[in-house]
């Protein structure tokens, strides 16, 4: 009998996903959707600059590389739009951040939710999957299936019983993800804004604490859900985000209301956790991770600026963080991708490349 050996991820420099699209495949979009270029010649500048990328965070000295989502125009919607029974389209206006209102787009289900055995990012993960080869860790990122309990997503008509939603939900991600481990994965990250919403102040579809409660325990069930009958050897993290566009945020408040619940309970092999400002709270949730437990990547530095953050303070913030959860258990990284749209936040690639350097120095400096 052959044992499965499991990838220790995260590492302790680590990162979340999404990479600044260089002004190449900007150009490159933008002819194609004029017809001055073919599809297949989109896609061949894109795996080229998929290639450079990879070679520069391995570079940097990343053990895990992503292809920086350069595929993708959103970090979620491209995912959501290709299963079974959910099309894309665009609504009267995009997501409210601060300041800022998203380019509009968004989706809807239109019939019952399934996997696509053809899902074009199975594709894009085997030819990723080559171009990284035996030298890093190929990790993938998918959004959470609790993105699909947001406001105007699910359709009441071919759904009117949540539970059947959930069923079929659920059901496509296991799909979806036996599919990613078939095709190679070993490294899977579920990105979620909705779990890291329902930490906000004020929920704009809950009348009360217990209503949030239930949309907790609800949230919780799903993400425990497609996780049941996962592959042993397959790492399996959560990503928590209050909103990345153009360096603007979507909302704040702490973990403290999700910590007891998702922090001690769902079965992941780490969380990245947004925690670059005060928006985050502080670390006292940490205390619910179970010891032993999963990895905690703290998100100390910031992907919505260039500038270098502070080394003392880092260290002083690990510090603090071990007051709560074993220092065995902590990584670190930004609090989000650098481009979770293809718009890309407010810096440039150089200082992201620097950024990124500077956590793995500082990891191997602090954590060792």
């Amino acid at each position: 009998m052959t044992t499965k050996t499991k990838i220790r991820a995260p590492f302790k420099a680590d990162q979340v996903g999404s990479l600044l699209r260089p002004e190449r495949i900007h150009e490159a979009r933008k002819n194609f959707q004029e017809g001055t270029i073919t599809a297949e010649e989109l896609r061949t500048i894109e795996t080229e600059e998929i290639k450079r990328i990879v070679d520069k965070q391995i570079e940097v000295g990343l053990k895990a590389v992503t292809d920086g989502e350069f595929r993708r125009r959103f970090w979620h919607t491209d995912f959501m739009e290709y299963l079974n029974g959910v099309e894309g389209y665009i609504p009267e206006q995009g997501y409210q951040f601060v300041g800022v209102e998203t380019e509009k787009y968004n989706v809807r289900v239109v019939g019952k939710v399934s996997f696509n055995p053809n899902h074009p990012h199975l594709r894009d993960f085997i030819e990723f999957k080559e171009i990284v080869g035996d030298r890093a860790i190929a990790k993938m990122t998918i959004p959470s299936p609790n993105q699909f309990f947001n406001a105007g997503i699910r359709n009441e008509d071919i759904y009117p019983d949540i539970e059947e939603y959930v069923k079929d939900i659920v059901q496509a991600y296991r799909d979806a993800i036996q599919a990613f481990y078939k095709a190679g994965c070993r490294y899977l990250q579920l990105d979620d804004v909705y779990i890291a919403g329902l930490c906000a102040p004020k929920l704009p579809f809950a009348d009360s604490e217990l209503e949030r409660e239930k949309l907790i325990d609800l949230a919780l069930r799903v993400a425990n859900g497609v996780l049941e009958g996962k592959p042993d050897d397959l790492v399996v993290t959560t990503h928590l985000c209050r909103g990345n566009y153009q360096s603007a945020w979507a909302f704040e408040g702490p973990y403290d209301k999700i910590a007891s619940q998702f922090f001690a309970k769902e079965k992941v092999d780490g969380f990245f956790l947004e925690y670059d400002d005060e928006r985050s709270g502080g670390f006292e949730p940490l205390r619910y991770i179970p010891k032993g437990g999963p990895q905690v990547v703290l998100g100390v530095f910031t992907s919505k600026s260039g500038k270098l953050e502070d080394k003392e303070t880092i260290k002083a913030r690990v510090e603090e963080a071990a007051k709560y959860v074993p220092v065995e258990q902590i990584c670190l990284s930004t609090q989000c991708g650098f481009a979770s749209t293809h718009h890309g936040n407010k810096l440039t690639e150089e200082e992201q490349w620097e950024k990124l350097k500077y956590i793995v120095e500082l990891s191997k400096e602090i954590l060792g």
